[in-house]
């Protein structure tokens, strides 16, 4: 009889123990991005309680959006110039939320001794498929010069440093620290338009956005909605505890803490030259799910135009065929069901 009595003991402690496991949620980051680290955030500060988020950093934006259109991963910050390629490929996810604004990151840097006029016929370097092509072609077309004018070269930031010394390109897409290695070793070379300008802004297109596995959304929405909830949470906490949470993100990412504060800044809000910072109210705005404008001039519920002028561009660049509906590649209902149960968050101006 004591055997038994202690039988069933461990069998009703096992069966405890199964129903207070906590689900896990999957979660992906494209890239070691303090813009992509929120969620890493709400997991070291308890942020989600009733879940387990176990983060991978990809470090390989195509093999994040691979995995996640294969339900090996639930939830992927990346940047929105995917979505239309998403549609278009018919991979199964969506994007849920913008998150940051490019604030001044993204330069095109021009050669020294050689001026936008001249640029036809000469060599230009942004990596293929990504917002460094796009902020490339818009600018070029300011010039009045067509994709087809200049010889594409697909390189990083970094690798197009040596070839911009040597007088091998004569525009590179770049970030820092790459822009001051340039710019000190190659006087005359200069930034000729980055993404703070009014013009940029509005386009919308250079975003970090949070996706979702639409098979995710639609079996598990309670943990979807938990775990978007958790984004705006973490950036709140971020918001009220800067330098904290920084921290965190330079000990999260590898990063020298200073190089954290030159992307996110210190003021719980945005920095020229980094990342501006959406709180939920600005997200849910570019959703169309919340009245009131987004800033930057963009309108409410301006995501499915960001979508069609991204989609545009690529067709543009050759490397998307025709248009697609932007609306197969957006689900903002997941941010209006946050908005029907009143959840609210706003910075205020930096």
């Amino acid at each position: 009889m004591k055997t038994l009595t202690i039988a069933f003991a461990a069998i009703a402690a096992l069966s405890a123990g199964t129903a207070s496991a906590k689900d896990t949620i999957n979660v992906g980051m494209c890239v070691s991005w303090p813009g992509y680290a929120m969620l890493d955030v709400a997991k070291q500060k308890n942020l989600l309680p009733d879940y387990d988020l176990n983060i991978t950093n990809f470090e390989d934006p195509l093999g994040g959006h691979a995995a996640l259109a294969a339900g090996q991963i639930d939830v992927y910050g990346c940047t929105a110039d995917y979505v239309p390629v998403a549609v278009e490929a018919g991979l199964n996810e969506v994007n849920v939320a913008y998150l940051n604004p490019s604030y001044g990151v993204d330069h095109v840097i021009l050669a020294a001794g050689v001026e936008p006029g001249a640029l036809k016929g000469k060599k230009v370097a942004a990596p293929q498929a990504y917002i460094g092509q796009l902020l490339m072609g818009l600018w070029l077309d300011r010039q009045g010069i067509a994709p087809g004018d200049v010889t594409w070269v697909n390189l990083n930031a970094d690798e197009a440093v040596g070839p911009m010394l040597s007088g091998d390109l004569a525009a590179a897409y770049m970030y820092e620290p790459w822009i001051s290695k340039v710019l000190e070793a190659a006087p005359g070379a200069k930034s000729v338009v980055n993404t703070t300008d009014p013009d940029m802004l509005k386009t919308g297109i250079f975003m970090d956005s949070l996706y979702m596995n639409k098979d995710f959304i639609a079996k598990k929405r309670d943990a979807a909605l938990a775990v978007l909830k958790a984004e705006w949470d973490a950036r709140g906490y971020w918001h009220d505890h800067v330098g904290e949470v920084n921290a965190l993100m330079a000990d999260y990412l590898q990063w020298p803490v200073e190089d954290i504060n030159a992307v996110i800044g210190t003021n719980g809000k945005s920095l020229d030259g980094g990342i501006y910072v959406f709180d939920f109210d600005e997200s849910a705005r570019t959703c169309g799910v919340l009245a009131g404008d987004p800033p930057f001039g963009l309108p409410n519920g301006s995501m499915p135009g960001s979508v069609a002028l991204t989609n545009d561009w690529w067709v543009k660049l050759g490397l998307m065929k025709g248009k697609i509906d932007p609306a197969k590649g957006i689900d903002c209902s997941l941010m209006g069901d946050l908005v029907a149960q009143g959840y609210r968050q706003s910075f205020g101006a930096n």
